[in-house]
């Protein structure tokens, strides 16, 4: 056993995508202690020296998570703790704030998870944003709205672009005011315009290590699910400055910490706006995004922070190019799945699968757990790149068909 063999990483919730942390824990000789649903305990027990099932499921509420991990780290006092996704953040703060652990600290955690609360924040930082109202009745909203359409409509928290809305007009707020009648509370905010982008930065003691802009293509409005991520974005000068200052500005803000952040933006005429931040594993493979940029493990570094470990130079820039992409599916049955193995025969595909599987049905697609395939490219230049994502595109086939009313 290494050196490290009696150090102890809690790592608040694996599934699939987090798997990656417990085998750069494992290269750096920790213990990986996990809290998991119970759903998804048996499918990791083999990869980590212990699992805590949890009544929390992905996406369910914070304080099943966070019961589990105060109950495990009254048990087992590890050297760090690091909480996977949305639902598993405010636990680990919450332990990491009480044993002296590195965190991202129980108020930027707080202010994560609450985009009402980010909006507040960020309105009394001087930080660009877009204009909002926090309601309790989206139908009382209805007179805000109307002088500043086309508005946003969203929750407080969610993640995968899950109930955020473009809504155009005023019969189109009327309808989603009957729709969304029973939710409650509720952000407005006047529609930003510009290119998508996020800005994930790797951070200790409120210091930035590394950061990283990932510029996005989503199928916009209404729900703008996102399709595409390219990692180290090209800006122009002016406009990286600005985004850098974003960034700075945001992690002051929300008194960030230790971790990662993954801070959502558009670059309007005006500069960079904020549309929301999160001090988690940014999702559709951005973290692998980065990785294969710039030639460092950024799983690693993350649990590298976690521990207190010592981090290496930071990268000098990319190395390589790499984007994922995702593919939405016409609303049917599932007929025919054809074009993977060809795709993932190509030099510049890392990663790539279905999602569903002949007779599924496939919905409309409101958020990115709808999506029905991916891929992961890198490639030595920009053009082969675009030509790989191209290829994957033409390639990957999902046929439905339209599945019959009930009568």
């Amino acid at each position: 056993m290494s050196e490290q063999g009696d150090r102890e990483l809690l790592l608040v919730g694996v599934g699939f995508m987090g798997r990656p942390y417990v085998a750069a824990a494992r290269r750096l000789g920790l213990r990986v202690r996990a809290i998991e649903a119970h759903d998804w305990a048996g499918a990791i027990e083999d990869l980590v020296d212990a699992v805590e099932p949890s009544q929390g499921r992905y996406g369910s509420l914070d304080e099943l998570w966070a019961e589990t991990v105060h109950a495990a780290v009254e048990a087992s006092r590890p050297t760090g703790i690091f909480g996977f996704t949305e639902s598993h953040v405010l636990g680990a703060a919450m332990a990491q704030d009480r044993f002296g652990l590195p965190g991202p600290s129980l108020q930027a955690a707080v202010i994560s998870r609450n985009k009402a609360l980010q909006r507040g924040r960020f309105r009394a930082h001087g930080i660009g944003q877009p204009e909002y109202l926090l309601t309790n009745d989206l139908s009382e909203s209805a007179d805000w709205a109307g002088a500043r359409l086309p508005v946003v409509v969203k929750p407080l928290s969610s993640a995968g672009s899950e109930g955020v809305e473009l809504v155009a007009d005023a019969a189109a707020f009327e309808s989603a005011a009957l729709r969304r009648a029973s939710e409650r509370p509720l952000l407005v905010e006047s529609a930003l315009e510009g290119p998508e982008y996020s800005w994930e930065a790797l951070v200790r003691d409120g210091e930035i290590w590394f950061a990283n802009v990932t510029a996005k293509t989503t199928t916009g409005a209404p729900n703008f699910v996102e399709l595409e991520h390219r990692a180290a974005a090209p800006l122009a000068a002016p406009d990286a400055e600005r985004v850098a200052e974003l960034g700075r500005s945001v992690l002051s803000a929300i008194g960030m910490r230790t971790g990662i952040v993954h801070l959502e933006f558009r670059m309007t005429s005006s500069g960079p706006a904020v549309m929301e931040v999160a001090v988690r594993t940014p999702g559709d493979y951005i973290m692998e995004l980065c990785s294969l940029t710039y030639g460092i493990d950024w799983h690693e570094m993350v649990v590298r922070l976690a521990v207190g470990a010592e981090l290496p130079p930071p990268p000098e820039g990319p190395v390589r190019h790499a984007a994922s992409l995702f593919v939405v599916s016409d609303p049917g049955e599932v007929v025919a799945l054809d074009g993977l193995d060809a795709v993932r025969n190509h030099p510049a595909v890392v990663d790539a699968a279905f999602k569903v599987a002949v007779g599924d049905t496939v919905g409309r697609t409101s958020s990115s757990l709808q999506r029905t395939a991916y891929a992961v490219l890198a490639a030595d230049s920009p053009e082969d790149l675009e030509e790989a994502i191209e290829f994957t595109r033409r390639t990957l086939s999902i046929k439905t068909v339209p599945v019959a009313a009930e009568e």
